[in-house]
């Protein structure tokens, strides 16, 4: 069934996705992430995410972490540059259980200070993580680079110094900013009517903060190609090579996304895997990955290899994303690659709980959920100008770089 929207008293915004499914997923999506931090609030949208489970002003943290749990579901939440999205995913026949907790979390967290205290150290602890991981540091630090001096340019966790200044009150103050109607979209996947669940969602979703903040966002500016090179310690070269791209709301979405499953998306045979990895031994991960947010993307490539050949696998990213730009693709390659990809996307709709996701970032930025028939028409559509073109965007500015070994 196509996706039902609605909009509840106070203007938030509902989608519904009916399917027949044992399992259900209901959360919501909201317009702040890391890049609407004050410089003083770095990882502040993290933390919150963190510690909106530690205590409502109806539940202690132990009866948040059962209330899903004891049903055989599970509770979670995660941060972006962009997003904050809160969700649970559970059985059929608990959806009123599943809305009233998390209007619970969203309209009324009290952040407890002890609790603030206590998940202070996991945050620590989620920051030296990272720090211990070069493939996952090395993203990081890159982007630091790629979108400095702009809201972008910092990492999501924040640091520990800022970490050590956050208080309930600062929590409370991020939640009535931009915990509002405007930034927010409900989203359910599940097997329950869509009206029902409007109904189940408009009796708890009744104390929302008004909006009466300015979210300005600046997008970042061109900056000047880099190449970095940081001792770390390390045995390997990890190295990621960026570009800037265009948004989300681009056109130029759908050729993107084909050119980086050609080059480096799961497959094994994606190319640059092929010249990298199994014709010369240089690699054992190398991938592309395409960011794109509400205004500007980037496209990347990592991959990890001895440092003595790092340069030389660097000539070959830069060699293959040429060829594509350079050469057509022919017709039997194209449809080859508009099939694979069409297949991964098939393969992922079978995930409820990604495409809830999906559904909920779909309308929390476009309005509506884009059907797998329109994806599906899009890339169908695609020529080898299409590609070439695209490929052409990304060749020239593919120049900055920065190698932790």
């Amino acid at each position: 069934m196509q996706p039902e929207y609605f909009t509840l008293p106070g203007g938030l915004r509902l989608v519904c996705e009916k399917i027949q499914s044992r399992v259900d997923c209901f959360g919501v999506a909201i317009n702040a992430g890391s890049r609407d931090e004050a410089p003083h609030l770095h990882g502040l949208a993290h933390f919150v995410e963190h510690t909106i489970f530690k205590g409502t002003s109806r539940r202690r943290a132990a009866h948040i972490r059962n209330r899903m749990e004891t049903v055989g579901g599970e509770l979670n939440a995660f941060t972006t540059k962009e997003e904050t999205n809160v969700y649970t995913v559970f059985p059929h026949g608990n959806v009123a259980r599943a809305v009233e907790l998390i209007a619970d979390l969203v309209c009324n967290s009290i952040f407890p200070p002890h609790e603030i205290d206590r998940e202070r150290i996991v945050v620590r602890e989620e920051i030296d993580s990272y720090l211990d991981s070069p493939a996952d540091a090395v993203f990081d630090d890159f982007e630091n680079l790629f979108f400095r001096n702009s809201q972008l340019g910092h990492n999501i966790l924040g640091d520990r110094d800022n970490l050590s200044a956050f208080t309930r009150q600062t929590c409370r103050e991020w939640i009535t900013s931009h915990y509002t109607p405007s930034r927010m979209t409900l989203f359910y996947r599940g097997s329950m009517s869509p009206a029902r669940v409007r109904d189940i969602a408009s009796r708890h979703f009744t104390s929302l903060p008004p909006d009466n903040h300015d979210h300005t966002r600046v997008a970042p500016p061109v900056i000047a190609p880099f190449g970095e090179s940081r001792d770390i310690g390390s045995h390997q070269a990890h190295t990621v090579i960026g570009a800037r791209v265009p948004s989300l709301f681009s056109p130029e979405r759908y050729p993107l996304g084909l050119i980086t499953n050609i080059l480096g998306g799961p497959g094994m045979n994606s190319r640059l895997n092929i010249a990298l990895r199994e014709r010369r031994g240089l690699v054992y991960t190398v991938d592309a990955s395409l960011s794109l947010l509400s205004d500007c993307g980037m496209f990347a490539v990592y991959f990890g290899c001895d440092p003595a050949d790092n340069n030389r696998c660097i000539d070959l990213v830069h060699a293959e994303l040429h060829r594509i730009a350079t050469e057509p693709l022919s017709t039997r390659a194209l449809d080859a690659a508009k099939k694979q990809y069409l297949g991964q996307l098939i393969v992922a709709s079978d995930n409820n709980e990604q495409m809830a996701l999906s559904n909920g970032r779909s309308t929390l930025f476009f309005g509506s959920v884009t059907s797998p028939a329109d994806v599906r028409h899009a890339i169908l559509t695609l020529t080898p100008d299409h590609i070439m073109q695209a490929a052409r965007h990304i060749a020239p500015a593919l120049t900055s770089r920065l190698t932790l070994t």
